[in-house]
């Protein structure tokens, strides 16, 4: 047995009498501590729940943590130095232990450290001891975890400091759950806090902060947490009168394909193709640079130019009448489409385009459609000379290749005036009108919104740049440390869902494109704040694509992959029952404060990493500001009691004062007229 462990038998508090990998139940010995321990240096409570037990063993000695307390009446006494089965002699209790065990207290070199798990389990009849302060500062304060920042106290442990490590915090999610009321938002600020507090005080003096950290704050609750750190950046829906932050942009050029069926409930079968193909267009035509080449005409020649190709290749000249209807339309529709573009282009243009005109006016001229508004054959040379003007004009307009440059999913800028107009035309050369009727209601009643515009629409690329947007949302070099915050609390419903899709989507994809890029990681954090609001459960069955369903999907993809490219996750909930159980499952470390209700209890049993034994049972009578940290940030599971925040760097959550405003001791002054204004102004503007 190793050095220290040598003295352990003057602490000594019973022996093994039951052994299995989740249980060892103990016996007490009759002189072990009633309720103070007095043999460890310093007197602390022992015996006690989530209280610790050391049995030594060849490895070091197997932590144990005590989670139940029992006696057991003896037919006989079982005292050293007295007779047995004598008549003076009466029945007496015999206390017992059951202890989960964790993991294994190491010497080395003089140091004491914690392995997680256990490789050798104790025989019956081995000793138990109770750890000293030495030893219990050692079990709770992950020396060999490079354990830096203090978040708490440990009182099970003689009030030890618990100090944890960022990157294993961070780096692989941390799930902070509790009911409201239970300090679970003032956990979540205290890790920013401190962990930010912690790394000012190793700055070297060439060095500067380099974090990252973006809050999604469904509640308003952070925006003066975090004044007094590093460089905070709040962005938030203006309200007149209350400038405080800067205006949320998620411009809807940065949507990809799934977000924009999802706003608009596009099926599958003819309007997510055509939605897809629409966004090809305008974002190949958005990333002209030249205004002479007019995006909106070149969309509608590079759109007539693959239909006529498309009629050509599938021999539809031969006779089939269903794709000599479609040609007719699409010539139709074309021409009546050039007649509108027509009156606002400039002479020069108009000239460019003149023997197009006249070649299509020519060919509807030569086949009109029947009275039932049926067309006959088109002739080849016909249609084949319109095509040899379109490829003409290319030495005007550029190349007319659509599927060139962006995809339906690129985040190239276009504005949304040209995306719907531009969609309604290709709806009518494919004379599927009657099928995005419903469709093209519900995406022109959200984007004409004013409450919405203000969020996602930019009226030209000059507005907000992709660099400048990254360079806002996450941060850039010239940041001292970053701390964005992102209130959505007025961000409409029936755009909260994409809003935050986009947002995660986005962060995701640029340390991925980052670490492309450069071959390295840029750690980041991502803390999404009362998650169940848009990290929903759903099932997984249809292909129904719905704004709700893509929001947990991205956060699923970040919780599998984040680690990979530096992007940790927070996921702060009071219903982990309706989170979803694939972000939760990918969570290393969990800290959890009280929870009462039954349904999420259960949830939280089935997903920690630890053998807890009767730890959990707490979870209903936890006292605010204490709580469970178990998982890969803690060798061990223990009950911390976390550090305090002053007033200042409180979340806004806490517990309102009814009946001190009702007294009259804080005072409370009613007038609507400003709220109702500024309210009445955000949607009338």
């Amino acid at each position: 047995m190793v050095q220290h462990f040598e003295r352990l038998r003057n602490q000594v508090i019973g022996t093994v009498e039951f052994v299995s990998p989740s249980e060892i139940k103990v016996l007490l010995e009759i002189n072990a501590p009633q309720s103070t321990s007095i043999n460890t240096g310093v007197p602390q409570p022992f015996p006690k729940v989530n209280g610790f037990v050391l049995i030594p063993s060849e490895m070091g000695a197997l932590i144990g943590m005590i989670s139940w307390i029992g006696i057991e009446y003896s037919p006989y006494p079982k005292r050293s130095g007295y007779k047995d089965f004598d008549l003076i002699d009466l029945p007496f209790p015999l206390r017992k232990l059951s202890v989960a065990p964790l993991g294994v207290l190491k010497e080395d070199n003089g140091d004491l450290s914690v392995e997680r798990g256990v490789f050798s389990y104790p025989s019956v009849g081995d000793i138990v001891v109770i750890p000293n302060r030495e030893e219990l500062r050692a079990i709770v304060q992950n020396k060999n975890f490079n354990a830096r920042v203090k978040i708490g106290t440990v009182p099970t442990a003689a009030n030890a400091p618990l100090y944890v490590d960022p990157d294993r915090v961070f780096g692989r999610h941390i799930a902070v759950l509790g009911n409201t009321g239970s300090g679970k938002s003032c956990s979540v600020a205290g890790l920013i806090r401190w962990s930010l507090e912690q790394a000012m005080k190793e700055l070297s003096e060439e060095n500067k902060l380099n974090s990252r950290f973006i809050i999604l704050d469904p509640n308003g609750e952070y925006g003066d947490c975090f004044d007094d750190l590093s460089k905070v950046r709040r962005f938030e829906i203006v309200v007149e009168g209350q400038e405080s932050g800067n205006q949320l942009k998620v411009p809807s050029w940065m949507w990809n394909s799934y977000e924009w069926s999802s706003i608009g409930q596009a099926s599958g079968k003819t309007q997510r193709p055509l939605l897809r193909q629409a966004l090809r267009e305008v974002r190949s035509g958005g990333k002209l640079e030249e205004p002479e080449k007019l995006p909106e005409v070149r969309r509608w020649l590079i759109s007539l130019l693959v239909k006529l190709r498309n009629t050509q290749r599938k021999a539809a000249l031969m006779g089939e009448f269903r794709e000599i209807q479609e040609l007719g339309n699409v010539l139709q529709t074309s021409y009546e489409a050039l007649k509108i573009l027509w009156r606002d282009l400039e002479a020069e243009t108009q000239d460019n385009l003149k023997d197009l005109g006249r070649a299509l006016k020519d060919v509807l001229e030569k086949n009109p459609p029947n009275k039932n508004g049926y067309y006959n054959r088109f002739a080849l040379p016909d249609i084949v000379n319109i095509i040899f003007l379109l490829e003409d004009l290319q030495n005007v307009f550029g190349v007319l290749e659509p599927y060139q440059g962006p995809d339906e999913d690129s985040p190239v800028f276009f504005a949304i005036d040209e995306f719907i107009a531009h969609l309604e035309r290709l709806a009518l050369e494919n004379n599927v009108s009657q099928f995005m009727d419903f469709f093209m209601m519900r995406v022109q009643s959200i984007v004409k919104d004013p409450r919405i515009a203000s969020v996602i629409h930019t009226k030209s690329k000059s507005e907000i740049t992709m660099e400048e947007w990254l360079t806002d949302y996450i941060g850039s070099d010239e940041d001292d440390g970053s701390i964005a915050i992102i209130d959505l609390s007025l961000v409409p419903s029936e755009i909260h869902y994409v809003v935050v899709s986009v947002l995660a989507r986005i962060i995701f994809e640029a340390h991925q494109r980052y670490r492309k890029e450069t071959g390295d990681v840029l750690p980041s954090v991502l803390v999404a704040e009362e998650a169940h609001n848009f990290i929903k459960r759903y099932e997984s069955e249809g292909d129904e694509i719905t704004s709700r369903k893509l929001c947990s999907q991205a956060f699923e993809k970040i919780a599998k992959e984040g680690r990979k490219f530096g992007l940790g996750l927070v996921v702060s909930s009071q219903r982990p029952s309706e989170l979803s159980q694939t972000v939760l499952s990918q969570c290393n470390t969990f800290l959890l404060h009280r929870i009462v209700n039954d349904k999420d209890q259960e949830m939280v049993k089935r997903l920690v990493p630890d053998n807890l034994g009767g730890l959990l049972s707490e979870l209903p009578i936890l006292p605010t500001q204490k709580a469970i940290l178990l998982g890969w940030a803690s060798p061990i599971p223990v009950v911390v009691e976390m550090n305090t925040l002053v007033e200042s760097q409180l979340p806004k959550s806490k517990d309102p004062e009814f009946w001190a405003v009702w007294t009259g001791v804080e005072k409370r002054k009613v007038s609507w007229e400003k709220i109702c204004t500024d309210w009445q102004q955000q949607i009338e503007s």
